[in-house]
């Protein structure tokens, strides 16, 4: 089935066209088309009317939705996690635990198996699944739950890659083990990240002779920037190599930060997140994380011993929004942040860029970065 998206402005990287059209062939898109350019014929014909067209997003750190938590290991969870964070635009989702025993993580990767097994499932795809933790210092732990933290073991993360695919590990690189821990994920294909963690810079700086390759929620639960010790907050504007990860809420990190980041960091080592909870999609109220009390209001979660911040309510087209009008940067370098240089840390081949022979992930926004459509291998799934 062919189908032409015309009258839109495309958005991709290093790229922005005005009065453009897309033609879609199956899965992938077949090619674009200029304003002077001759339209071909088509099975659907779709006016966007001038509306933004750009990559779908990639979200990397993500625990839930609408009411629903990836340790929930059910796969209902999972499916309803899927569509309420597609209409956010997200066309390619990476469900992330939490710090908990090993058989309730088992269960998860389960149920995100089963998701993955779907033929074509009504939602974003999932190539495979991030854990945070369990392996963390219990000093950082946040909103996870410190009663389970434990030493690194490469084992257990074998049984559970044999499980489900495992994209990302976040773990404290100061923790026992963790240098050689570091080697054996880039080894199995893992992306190794650190978070939840009281490192040195030279102690990063060891496990970035290792291989690692992210820091997780950047600012948050790490050894923040001093003028004699610049910690893993340091670390992360001073390594060029390393990608953050970001939650442009403007309340994990505020705005001066993220204005901060965007001007020191080169623009494909910078990744943003929601890390939302259950909360996201739902009205306030409390709520469970990891066997944690949360409360969350006006949109704001914490735990209700301590204050922490407990992940987002934040829906990804509000954070594009939200750093658009930061930085002021042009949407076509800001959305390597949301696609690009996830795709690229990953390996995942042929998505986010709009162009011939990639698969046809596509977000559709008004001016105000509302979604209007989204389309996921080419399939409509979104239709505002």
């Amino acid at each position: 089935m062919k189908t032409l998206i015309k009258n839109c402005r495309i958005i991709s990287p290093d790229m922005d066209i005005a009065k453009a059209s897309v033609e879609i062939d199956g899965a992938f898109i077949k090619r674009i088309y200029t304003a002077s350019e001759k339209l071909p014929k088509a099975d659907k014909i779709i006016d966007a009317k001038g509306k933004i067209l750009m990559p779908g997003f990639i979200d990397i750190h993500t625990h839930g939705a609408a009411g629903c938590d990836v340790t929930d290991a059910t796969p209902k969870a999972i499916s309803t996690i899927a569509a309420a964070k597609v209409k956010e635009g997200i066309t390619t989702l990476v469900p992330t635990t939490l710090t908990i025993p090993e058989n309730g993580l088992a269960k998860a990767l389960k149920a995100v198996a089963a998701y993955m097994k779907k033929k074509s499932p009504e939602g974003p795809k999932v190539p495979g699944v991030h854990l945070e933790g369990p392996f963390i210092n219990p000093k950082c732990a946040g909103a996870q739950n410190p009663a389970y933290a434990r030493k690194a073991d490469i084992e257990e993360i074998k049984r559970l890659d044999a499980i489900a695919k495992v994209m990302i590990v976040s773990y404290a690189v100061e923790t026992e083990g963790a240098y050689e821990f570091t080697t054996k994920l880039l080894s199995m294909g893992i992306v190794p990240s650190c978070g939840h963690s009281a490192a040195t810079y030279e102690q990063f700086r060891q496990a970035s002779c290792c291989g690692l390759k992210h820091l997780t929620h950047f600012c948050n639960q790490m050894t923040p920037l001093h003028h004699r010790e610049i910690g893993l907050v340091g670390s992360g504007l001073l390594d060029n190599n390393i990608l953050i990860e970001i939650i442009c809420d403007k309340k994990h990190v505020s705005p001066d930060m993220i204005r901060l980041a965007f001007k020191s960091k080169p623009i494909d080592k910078i990744a943003i997140i929601t890390d939302s909870l259950s909360a996201s999609w739902m009205p306030d109220g409390p709520m469970k994380l990891g066997g944690l009390d949360v409360m969350v209001e006006n949109g704001t979660a914490r735990l209700k011993q301590g204050g922490n911040l407990a992940g987002s309510t934040l829906k990804y087209n509000e954070g594009l929004k939200n750093i658009y009008e930061i930085t002021g940067l042009p949407l076509c370098q800001l959305i390597k942040t949301t696609s690009l240089n996830q795709a690229h840390s990953m390996a995942l081949e042929k998505v986010a860029k709009i162009e011939a022979g990639y698969y046809a992930d596509i977000v559709i926004l008004n001016e105000n970065f509302d979604v209007s459509k989204v389309f996921v291998n080419g399939r409509l799934t979104v239709n505002n």
